[in-house]
């Protein structure tokens, strides 16, 4: 018998934000712009201002109290995050400073170690340029081919020409959910198609950890990079998790302290995984940060936070559909169980600046641009798109206030 999560308390959770009481302009705040970055709860903000208050002292070389205090805290860190996404131990979990440093760690690490002339890398047209450029860098360093499985019409992945594709591939790169389109790949089905071909599988999955269940092994994915920030946490932090014999196998990525095990005049020999990845002093406050993010999330339950951001979502499909008509262009599939909650629109001739800068006169925050995804914006045929993306301190009263602001722009430009 399946069970229905509990409604998240949408009033309860906004308390909980104090940067949700400011006004812009006179008006309330209306954040929609979480999938470039979620405000952060008290829990957050007072987690890391208790560390620099009480504990701060760098972690694994003090023996004092105080130093091995803040190693306990931030190893504690891991081993939540580890946990939130399934992973078999926290050693398989390196500390970045976002989902970009992760997967240019698989591109300089593993894949430079790994690829040459000729082998391939197929990437997807609706990637970031996190997982896109380095691919492109590989190809004029290494002499790498790079394949894109491309876009259908209805915002899925095409993929009648998967295995041909994938044919003779050594790396697959995909996101789970686009952040422009909300479109959420299948990943699993995209993993097993890769692996019998051969080809190992990294998996972006910022817009994804934030927000659905997660848990790695499900992906069927060799690599998984996720960010801090999108999930209310601080910036400076994010993770790469990766099966542990291909951490074991990988040369680092950066070198200098905390990844030593010992330094020779004639050479050195590096420390365990994960530490091996981790040169230099870490970010401390911000896994302290990140680490009460996740039992902040964890409180809620991440089946309802799901739930609540895929009815939200379907909720403004249809205000938007209703109020705008064919003025307004939605783009990404129509489903929102097929979709997170991001929704990128046009609206007749306004420019998604304009746009944005008319929503923000109503207190409104949307993303306006191409939203780190070129290659996508030339598939859909314009130069940008705005934004309103979702998460657990939305309500339809914000969705209600994003559409009323919509006719403003309206008014002023059509």
């Amino acid at each position: 018998m399946e069970v229905t999560p509990a409604a998240l308390d949408v009033a309860r959770i906004k308390k909980d934000f104090p940067i949700l009481e400011r006004q812009v302009y006179g008006k309330r705040l209306v954040y929609l712009d979480s999938a470039a970055s979620s405000q952060k709860p008290l829990a957050v903000l007072e987690a890391m201002q208790r560390y620099y208050e009480t504990t701060h002292a760098n972690v694994h070389r003090g023996v004092y109290a105080i130093a091995e205090e803040a190693t306990r805290l931030y190893e504690e860190a891991r081993a939540k995050v580890a946990r939130f996404i399934g992973a078999g131990s926290p050693e398989e979990v390196v500390f970045t400073r976002n989902a970009t440093e992760a997967t240019n760690l698989v591109a300089y690490s593993w894949a430079r170690a790994n690829l040459g002339p000729g082998d391939v890398v197929v990437a997807t047209e609706i990637e970031h340029h996190a997982n896109f450029v380095p691919w492109l860098q590989l190809r004029g360093e290494k002499g790498t081919e790079l394949r894109v499985l491309r876009l259908a019409d209805d915002g899925q992945l095409g993929l009648d020409d998967l295995a041909q594709v994938l044919a003779g591939a050594k790396l697959l790169a995909v996101t789970a959910a686009s952040n422009v389109l909300g479109t959420l790949p299948p990943v699993r089905q995209l993993a097993d198609a890769a692996h019998a071909a051969g080809a190992l599988v990294l998996v972006d999955a910022a817009q994804w950890v934030p927000h659905m269940p997660t848990d790695v092994s499900s992906f069927g994915a060799d690599f998984v990079a996720f960010t801090g920030h999108k999930m209310l946490g601080p910036t400076g932090i994010g993770a790469l998790w990766a099966r542990r014999e291909l951490l074991e196998s990988m040369p680092p990525f950066l070198t200098g302290g905390e990844m030593i095990r010992d330094v020779r005049l004639d050479g050195f020999s590096t420390n365990d995984v994960p530490w091996k990845f981790e040169a230099g002093t870490p970010p401390i406050a911000e896994a302290v940060g990140l680490a009460a993010a996740v039992d902040y999330l964890e409180a809620l339950g991440m089946a309802a936070v799901r739930a609540h951001e895929r009815s939200l979502t379907a909720y403004a499909l249809g205000a938007l559909k209703e109020h705008y008509g064919e003025d307004i262009v939605i783009y990404g599939p129509p489903d929102p169980a097929l979709r997170a909650g991001i929704i990128s629109f046009s609206y007749k001739d306004v420019h998604a600046h304009d746009i944005s800068q008319v929503l923000d006169q109503a207190g409104v925050c949307v993303r306006a641009g191409h939203h780190c995804a070129k290659p996508l914006m030339r598939r859909l045929g314009v130069s940008a798109t705005a934004r309103a993306s979702f998460s657990i301190y939305n309500d339809e009263a914000d969705v209600d206030a994003l559409v009323e602001a919509i006719a403003a722009a309206d008014a002023l430009f059509g």
